[in-house]
């Protein structure tokens, strides 16, 4: 629309709207403010952490002790159950708070003409036909169509994520291809001004703005529960299935196969249900989480939640941001083109660390005349600065635009003095940048005279609108006509750079002293009287280059499988580029699909993209959002890199929010559940690899705990299938105390095992897939557990032959009998020490890994030993527990269990390793 049929379609004028009028629409509309969704009061989510699955039964296991004359045992476990409950409502009691952090972002007051006149208002008393007016350093408070304008920037990274800053015009656009961020003659709230001064209508507020739609999607989405919690009640739920039916079986078999009286087998059979539901999940599950927090800090990465550690072990799509996470969103000149030839500069980032070179030879200025002034003249030309590293700031930091920051940079490489530079050419005339001539020309009053001349104007600008005016150029320190050929070559030298991906400024100068067409008031020199005739320098090259480690963290998560797929507001060619550099795309010619195109498809054509190599270019954050769903949507389990305002929706959709720490918003890092404090891509994949090992280490735990459960379980099979012969091997009280007492402290410590060899180099494992495992129940069950019963049960059978001296029928009370029953708790005490070693690798020998490496295994074999010593040997210890000292030939054998599990393990582990070898070998010369 023309600015008139803007005011039209607002009811407003050119003089603003009346106060009455502005009351009025407040009223219809509402305050310009972020409105707040109410979320679950405090006391429901407290709650909710004291009735989860397993926590729910953890408090039937806890009065099932009770009824079983145990209390003591009854309230031990309530206690593990009210410890968690209260560890994750602390940790959870961070809960997000974005939408306070968007409130901040906006500002308190604004400039606007009522009445007639310019008043400052309350940025939330704002409303629709408003006449705003904006200059640099102001934060927009809505959203609003450009009136007028004088060199106007916006940076609007905390909408796009893009740095650059925005050139904006008040004219109409007739381009439909364009998404809104694109439109130049819109100013956006939560954006900011970066240079010059407009003057704009106001056209939405509060939430109707594209920022208040941010925080809508942000609020509007519910708290879903992660994977590790879904499968921990899955877990609960069979685990709850097995005890119960066992207990059932125990109780049948003891009351009409052994005649046991009906409260005895009952009692019994509750002593088995709670010996098979396991106490130390919670705490092991919440001390690997913490313990892989911990590890996870040390390599930059700060997790908000305990259950998104594991979350990130199961990702198999990153959606990542560019600009900051995969590059340094820091420009640098990489290239300096003069028509004499190529210059290579080195170095990354603003930091004036580097050198330029030309044929593998180090150049400065000194060196090249060319060069000398090609740099000197796009470092004039140039209206920002870099500030060294402080206190504050450990890294340079850019005030202005950082395309121009980066031209500086260059010239110090080439051992220009920049400050010097300045200070000896001081500026006398600035014809400012805009979207049509798309060229910035400064006059400069110089100390050393160029061509004779003092006064010059010095051009930077898009290379084919810079050369045109351009009729000489200078080489090897002569000024000659620019030929045809040479225009060619500069056109194909630019073209080149930009199918690369890298961004392209043309310099150029032009004597002014002796040319007496020109006013001699300079405040009347304009664009058409000074852009032309001009001496073409050359072509400055420059990019944000890729994080110098991201490209071998790519690497390894294409060796984890898990595919990255590129989001970023910049342009598809500079994001193809990049993405091809670093390995996220392998194809000559991945889908680019931009942020129009991407409105036009169906959920359906959106998940077909997603199933080949894509790039998302210039996309808005609604439709980030939707990438992230339609992944979901196809079993994906999705994290997602952002910094900006823009990304927050998408951040919390994703089942894991990874936030930037230095560069990153307050919103997005509110609104994440990870968040990295270096902005480095490479740490998330230090934290997948965290993740996965915490599913690791549950499973190991739930490996060692049924190896008990079997060795357990066994010794009662024996008593109810011999009719009562065999008196029971094992007591109630005695399983009780494996499962609470010796089994608590290694399989904590398993809890806590570092990740394994080799981790990286596995898919992630499937959506969906099961915590309990068959493969889990039969290495549980019918390795590490049968073996232990079996040494069990010798260990019973031993103990009776050693004090009778023979195998007749075996005791069923006395010592001899409590002997007896000792001896099978501490075979099974001592077979559980050497499986706490075998459950720490899956295939990896445990004297690689470290055998005496977890200190909190070590600590709790030892807990073990003590403890089975003062049940064995403390008189109060004997009725209770049923247990009685042994003989020094019994302590023999105990000590040989471990080893003998440890010696079977190991030679299972090294057939596996072999086979593993030798599957690689023959895929390796299939695939040669």
């Amino acid at each position: 629309m023309t600015p008139g049929e803007v005011f039209d379609r607002l009811d407003s004028k050119p003089q603003g709207l009346t106060s009455d009028q502005a009351s009025q629409r407040q009223e219809q509309y509402g305050k310009n403010q972020i409105e707040t969704k109410e979320g679950e009061p405090m006391w429901v989510k407290f709650l909710k952490n004291f009735i989860s699955t397993m926590a729910i039964l953890l408090w039937i296991g806890g009065a099932v002790a009770f009824f079983s004359g145990t209390p003591e045992l009854g309230i031990a476990i309530w206690l593990v159950n009210v410890i968690n409950g209260l560890f994750s409502f602390f940790q959870e009691s961070k809960a997000s708070k974005a939408t306070d952090a968007l409130k901040k972002m906006l500002p308190t007051y604004a400039r606007v003409i009522r009445d007639g006149t310019e008043q400052q208002v309350n940025a939330v008393d704002l409303v629709p036909g408003d006449v705003m007016l904006v200059e640099e350093g102001d934060k927009i408070s809505a959203d609003a169509r450009l009136l007028e304008m004088t060199d106007l920037q916006v940076n609007q990274s905390a909408l796009t994520g893009e740095s650059n800053p925005v050139r904006k015009s008040p004219d109409q656009i007739v381009d439909h291809d364009l998404s809104r961020f694109e439109l130049k003659n819109m100013i956006f709230a939560g954006t900011t001004v970066s240079s010059g001064n407009g003057k704009a209508v106001v056209s939405a507020i509060a939430m109707d703005t594209e920022f208040g739609k941010i925080a809508n999607l942000t609020q509007g989405m519910k708290e879903e529960k992660s994977p590790l919690e879904k499968e921990l009640d899955k877990l609960t739920q069979q685990i709850s299935f097995i005890a119960v039916t066992i207990g059932v079986i125990f109780f049948i078999g003891a009351a009409f196969f052994v005649r046991q009286p009906l409260a005895a087998a009952f009692i019994f059979s509750l002593g088995m249900i709670v010996a098979f539901i396991p106490e130390g999940l919670l705490p092991t599950v919440t001390l690997s989480l913490a313990m892989a927090v911990q590890r996870m800090a040390k390599e930059h990465a700060l997790m908000k939640s305990l259950n998104s550690v594991e979350t990130l072990g199961s990702t198999s799509v990153i959606c990542s941001d560019k600009t900051g996470t995969l590059t340094q969103n820091e420009m640098t000149v990489n290239h300096v083109w003069l028509p004499e030839g190529e210059f290579i500069v080195h170095g990354q980032g603003y930091s004036p660390d580097g050198s330029v070179t030309k044929d593998d030879q180090t150049v400065t200025f000194r060196d090249n005349k060319e060069l000398e002034l090609t740099l000197s003249a796009a470092t004039l030309c140039s209206n920002a600065r870099i500030l060294p590293p402080d206190d504050e700031h450990p890294r340079y930091t850019v005030l202005g635009d950082p395309t121009e920051a980066c031209l500086g940079v260059a010239a110090e490489k080439a051992k220009i003095d920049i400050k010097q530079l300045l200070q000896d050419n001081p500026r006398l005339r600035e014809l400012p940048f805009d979207s049509n001539r798309k060229r910035m020309t400064v006059i400069n009053n110089l100390k050393t005279a160029i061509d004779g001349n003092k006064r010059v104007a010095f051009v930077k600008g898009a290379p084919k609108e810079t050369s045109e005016l351009c009729t000489t150029t200078r080489e090897n320190g002569k000024i000659r006509p620019l030929t045809d050929e040479d225009r060619k070559n500069i056109m194909a030298a630019n073209d080149q750079y930009a199918r690369s991906g890298l961004r392209v400024l043309a310099v150029a100068y032009r004597p002014l002293d002796h040319n007496d067409s020109l006013p001699k008031s300079m405040t009347k020199y304009t664009p058409e009287l000074i852009e032309q005739d001009m001496v073409f320098l050359g072509l400055v090259v420059m990019a944000d280059p890729p994080r110098v480690e991201v490209a071998a963290a790519v690497e390894k998560c294409n060796e984890a499988n898990i595919r990255i797929i590129m989001i970023t507001g910049d342009y598809g060619l500079t994001a193809e580029s990049i993405a091809k550099r670093i390995g996220i795309v392998k194809g000559d010619n991945p889908r680019v699909v931009t942020g129009f195109e991407l409105g036009k498809m169906s959920d359906d054509d959106l998940k077909k993209a997603l199933s080949d190599e894509v790039i998302f270019a210039r996309v808005a954050p609604e439709q980030k959002y939707r990438v992230v769903t339609n992944l979901q949507e196809m079993g994906k389990v999705v994290a997602v890199t952002g910094d900006g305002v823009n990304d927050a929706p998408a951040l919390k959709k994703a089942d894991i929010g990874v936030a930037m720490g230095i560069t990153g918003t307050d919103v997005a890092k509110e609104a994440a559940d990870m968040i990295l404090t270096d902005d480095n891509f490479a740490s998330i994949v230090h934290a997948v690899e965290e993740g996965r090992a915490v599913f690791d280490n549950i499973r190991k735990f739930l490996v060692y705990i049924f190896n008990s459960n079997m060795s357990e379980g066994v010794p009662s099979a024996f008593f109810l299938f011999s009719k009562g012969l065999i008196a029971l091997p094992l007591t109630v009280m005695q399983i009780l105390s494996i499962d609470l007492g010796t089994d608590m402290l290694p399989a904590l410590g398993l809890g806590t095992e570092e990740p394994e060899e080799g981790i990286m180099h596995r898919p992630p494992r499937k959506h969906g897939e099961s915590l309990l495992t068959k493969g889990i129940v039969v290495k549980a069950f019918f390795w590490y557990g049968l073996l232990e019963a079996i040494l069990a049960m010798v260990g019973y059978f031993y103990a009776n032959w050693n004090h009778t001296g023979f195998m007749g029928p075996l005791a069923s009370s006395g010592l001899i009998y409590r002997q007896a029953t000792t001896m099978t708790l501490g075979a099974i005490i001592f077979t559980q020490i050497g499986n706490a070693m075998n459950c720490r690798t899956n295939k990896q020998s445990i004297f690689k890994a470290g055998l005496f490496k977890n200190k909190l295994v070590n600590i709790g074999i030892v807990f073990e030993i003590c403890l089975f010593a003062v049940l064995s040997y403390a008189p109060f210890m004997h009725g209770l527990f049923n247990t009685a000292p042994l003989a020094p030939t019994d302590w023999i054998y105990l000590v040989c269990c471990p080893f003998i599990v440890v010696a079977i393990e190991e030679t299972r582990k090294a057939w596996l390793r072999h086979r593993d070898a030798k599957r690689g070998n023959i895929e390796g010369e299939q695939a040669a």
